[in-house]
C-alpha cells in the first residue's frame, strides 16, 4: 500500500537541491524545504513511490528525462498567460520593432527568442502582436523551456480561460476556439505555425544548440530563481546569443545591475529594458 505524506529528510532534501541545481541552476533556500515536501507528494503518488530516497533512485535512473520536467514545473511557479505585464508588448511592438525596422528594413526578418516561455503563452503572444500591428514584416519565433513536458502542451496550444483572461475580446474570436470536449480554448493554427519550440537549459555551461543571431530576447520572470552564479551563466549565454543592438526583457521585478555590466538599461514609459551594447 502506498504511504502519501512522507517527510523530506533533511539529507534527502539536501540531495534533491543539489540534483536541481546541477540540473537547471535553480537555487532551492533552506526556507522552501517544507514547500518542495508539500509540491512534491504528488509526485510519489503519480510515481507510486513511498518516500522521497526512493523518487531520488528515480531521477538517477533512465527514467530521468521523463520526470525532470515535472519536478521543475511542481517546484517552481509557471504563472503565465496571455499578455502578461502587458507594456512589454507595447514596447516590443510601438518601439523596438520600428527600431529594427529602421535599422535592418522590412526585408531583413527580426529573430526573437521567448526563453524558458513555460507552456507557450508569451511566444504566442509576440506571434499575435506582430500578425496585429506589423503585416508584411518578416520574423521568427522560438519558444525554449528546460522541460518537454510543457514543451508539448505548448506545441498543442490548448489553454483555459485563466490563461487568455487578458487577450482583448477580438483576438480571441480571431484567433481561438473553445473545444467543448477539451474544456478549453485551442489556439489557431495560423498562429502556432508562427513559433517553433525547443528543449534549452539556460545555465547550461556548453552552448551548443543555443539559438544565435537574435533581435530580442524575452526572460521574464526567471532569473528569481537563479542564484548569482546562475543569473551571471544564464545572462552571459543571452549576451552571446543577441545580436549587437539586441534587445533583453526581463520581468518589471527583476534588475541587472548586480549581475553584469554588459547591457545599457532604457527607459520606455517608465519601463525598464536592457540593450546589447553595438
Amino acid at each position: 500500500m502506498l504511504v502519501t505524506g512522507r517527510i523530506l529528510r533533511e539529507e534527502s532534501f539536501k540531495n534533491l537541491r543539489d540534483f536541481v541545481y546541477e540540473q537547471s541552476g535553480i537555487f532551492i533556500p533552506d526556507t522552501k524545504k517544507y514547500l518542495v515536501e508539500k509540491r512534491l507528494a504528488g509526485r510519489l503518488q503519480v510515481n507510486h513511490l513511498q518516500d522521497f530516497d526512493q523518487y531520488m533512485e528515480l531521477l538517477h535512473g533512465r527514467r530521468y528525462e521523463e520526470e525532470i520536467g515535472p519536478l521543475l514545473d511542481a517546484i517552481t511557479t509557471n504563472e503565465t498567460y496571455f499578455f502578461r505585464e502587458p507594456e512589454h508588448f507595447t514596447i516590443f511592438s510601438g518601439h523596438i520593432v520600428p527600431e529594427l525596422v529602421r535599422r535592418n528594413g522590412m526585408k531583413t526578418a527580426i529573430n526573437i527568442w521567448s526563453s524558458a516561455c513555460s507552456t507557450g503563452e508569451e511566444p504566442y503572444t509576440l506571434a499575435i502582436t506582430l500578425k496585429e500591428k506589423w503585416l508584411g514584416l518578416k520574423f521568427n519565433i522560438l519558444g525554449s523551456d528546460i522541460s518537454n513536458s510543457t514543451i508539448e502542451s505548448a506545441r498543442k496550444g490548448l489553454y483555459n480561460s485563466y490563461s487568455i483572461r487578458n487577450v482583448p475580446e477580438q483576438y480571441i474570436s480571431r484567433y481561438f476556439s473553445f473545444k467543448q470536449d477539451a474544456c478549453g480554448y485551442e489556439l489557431s493554427p495560423c498562429i502556432k505555425e508562427l513559433v517553433r519550440f525547443m528543449n534549452i537549459n539556460l545555465v547550461n555551461g556548453r552552448r551548443a544548440g543555443f539559438p544565435m543571431g537574435l533581435d530580442v530576447i524575452f526572460c521574464r520572470n526567471v532569473l528569481i530563481y537563479f542564484d548569482i552564479k546562475s543569473k551571471r551563466r544564464a545572462v552571459s549565454n543571452m549576451y552571446d546569443s543577441l545580436k549587437p543592438g539586441g534587445y533583453l526583457i526581463i520581468g518589471k521585478s527583476e534588475g541587472l545591475h548586480d549581475i553584469t555590466r554588459a547591457f545599457k538599461p532604457v527607459i520606455i514609459d517608465n519601463t525598464i529594458i536592457y540593450q546589447r551594447t553595438m
